[in-house]
């Protein structure tokens, strides 16, 4: 019979959310990792195999939360109302209070070498999630036949990205739906277009 855990798993992952969060996935060692969980490299690896398991766990349950604004937003009616609720949900979460400012997922994106498999992962799921826009926008009455929905789509994931970048440099919640207003005015008001 094995020795029972001696930390909280629960907190654990707590710490290395924070941890990748703030030094993204190349900055965060495991020792730094086991130093702020206060255990040992053998409990570490023993509850998480390897860095890169416990990265991936923490991204899944981040990518929880997205998931969550990206289905409220994709509800919406009308093309603004989709762009402004997935662009304010994505504001909230990039400048919450609790949290390091930015994006959990983008602090670890950025290749600045050839680096960890799940790069390629992120990427895809950016993919899939313009694809998803994409989608819905052509579904809606409200858009103007002449936009090109795929580069909307592009877009709009593009400015997710720039909205995190901007919160990791210190703008603020406002800041970023000031940004998110300014775009949707753009939008037709009328369903008629």
């Amino acid at each position: 019979m094995g020795r029972p855990r001696e930390f909280d798993i629960e907190q654990a992952l707590l710490t290395a959310t924070e941890l990748f969060w703030r030094k993204g996935y190349d900055g965060a060692s495991v020792g730094d990792l086991t130093e702020a969980m206060k255990i040992t490299p053998p409990s570490f690896y023993f509850a998480f195999q390897s860095k890169e398991a416990l990265f991936l766990r923490v991204v899944d349950r981040y990518r929880q939360e997205q998931a969550k604004i990206v289905a409220g937003a994709l509800r919406q009616e009308t093309i603004g109302a989709v762009v402004q609720a997935l662009l304010t949900g994505f504001g909230a979460l990039f400048c919450n209070v609790d949290r390091v400012r930015g994006c959990l997922v983008m602090n670890s994106a950025l290749p600045v070498g050839e680096g960890p498999a799940f790069r390629q992962r992120f990427a895809e799921e950016r993919r899939a999630l313009q694809r998803q826009l994409r989608d819905r926008f052509q579904q809606l009455r409200d858009i103007p036949r002449t936009v090109d929905v795929d580069g909307l789509a592009r877009m709009v994931v593009t400015l997710i990205w720039g909205m995190a970048v901007e919160a990791q440099s210190g703008a603020s919640q406002f800041d970023l739906e000031a940004m998110t207003a300014a775009l949707v005015a753009l939008f037709p008001t009328d369903a008629k277009v």
